[in-house]
């Protein structure tokens, strides 16, 4: 791990660690408790079903397909999201992961690389809409709140901003150019290994239009599907907040959490976005603390059991080839 990495964990950690004393360990743990077993059940069949539509999406992409292949890779995408939200890398790692994952079943790796790139820019392309949506719904609290006010302006103006650097980034992608094959040698380095087809396959991916616009739109109900595990996680602590206003909140911890995108799992980061959204609607930062930490515990019950079976796989492809 590098050392900003190492150094952006700790100060998450000890963001998180004072939030949970000043706003009460006691009355987060009560908010969470509330919830009970089978309520937590519920929350984790919840994130597995959104887990699906963004395995979908990746699936969307690819030129040639069967039904078949849905399972591969909805497993690579939640290995993915598990190695981003429980490993102590930056979230980019778990972009590697997700990919060894979908190889380890069969998929080539220049075409696993490649598709993993543009599914993260579909993904980025319906998050900004996502988030402008969110800002649209929240601007009234955000202005009028004295914390946040300030930021208002930067915040729409940074969101726009991404717009043509999203662009950008996909017409040399389309292209094949020289940069995308140095940003997989930074991100994805395997990919570098099948330079000539790598380049195809990224060529491929913007064959069809159709292709993308449905990735990015099924990318677009994922956001909105999760800002439904936090209306779900509300309800089941005992309080009522709109669905819209759930759509708020979601879209500005995703803009908080892309901003701080090398805080290894978003310690702290998500934690105090939560605590921090809440009161604009009417909740309690306890409430958002224990949203939050629900959060944790059903990645935590979904990923580590999925990342235990990656490595299980991977060991065993390691020895198969040294046999060989």
């Amino acid at each position: 791990m590098k050392i900003g990495v190492i150094v952006a964990a700790l100060v998450g950690l000890a963001l998180f660690v004072w939030l949970l004393f000043h706003i009460g360990i006691e009355a987060v743990w009560e908010a969470v408790a509330k919830v009970g077993f089978g309520g937590f059940a519920f929350l984790v069949a919840a994130g597995i079903a959104v887990v699906g539509l963004l395995g979908s999406a990746w699936l969307a992409l690819i030129p040639h397909k069967s039904p078949r292949d849905l399972v591969t890779y909805i497993i690579g995408r939640q290995t993915r999201d598990s190695a981003g939200d429980i490993l102590p890398f930056s979230q980019l790692g778990g972009i590697v992961i997700g990919a060894r994952a979908v190889i380890l079943r069969g998929v080539s790796p220049p075409l696993a690389f490649a598709s993993t790139i543009t599914d993260v820019t579909t993904e980025l392309m319906a998050q900004i809409v996502f988030i402008l949506i969110g800002i649209g719904l929240a601007i009234t609290q955000l202005r009028t709140s004295a914390t946040t006010a300030p930021y208002v302006d930067g915040l729409i103006l940074g969101t726009l901003l991404l717009v043509p650097g999203i662009a950008a980034f996909v017409i040399l992608q389309q292209r094949g150019s020289a940069l995308a094959e140095r940003l997989a040698g930074r991100f994805l380095p395997a990919a570098l290994k099948h330079t000539a087809a790598f380049s195809e396959q990224m060529r491929a991916m913007y064959d069809s239009p159709a292709r993308l616009a449905l990735s990015s739109t099924i990318h677009l109900l994922s956001w909105i599907a999760a800002a439904g595990l936090i209306w779900l996680s509300v309800r089941l602590i005992g309080y009522h907040l709109d669905f819209f206003s759930c759509i708020a909140i979601e879209a500005l911890l995703a803009a908080l959490r892309s901003a701080t995108v090398f805080v290894p799992a978003a310690i702290g980061v998500q934690e105090a976005g939560y605590a921090a959204l809440m009161p604009l609607f009417g909740l309690g930062p306890e409430v958002g603390l224990a949203v939050s930490l629900l959060k944790r515990a059903r990645d935590l019950v979904i990923g580590v059991p999925v990342l235990l079976a990656w490595q299980f796989f991977e060991g065993r492809r390691a020895l198969t080839a040294d046999a060989a």
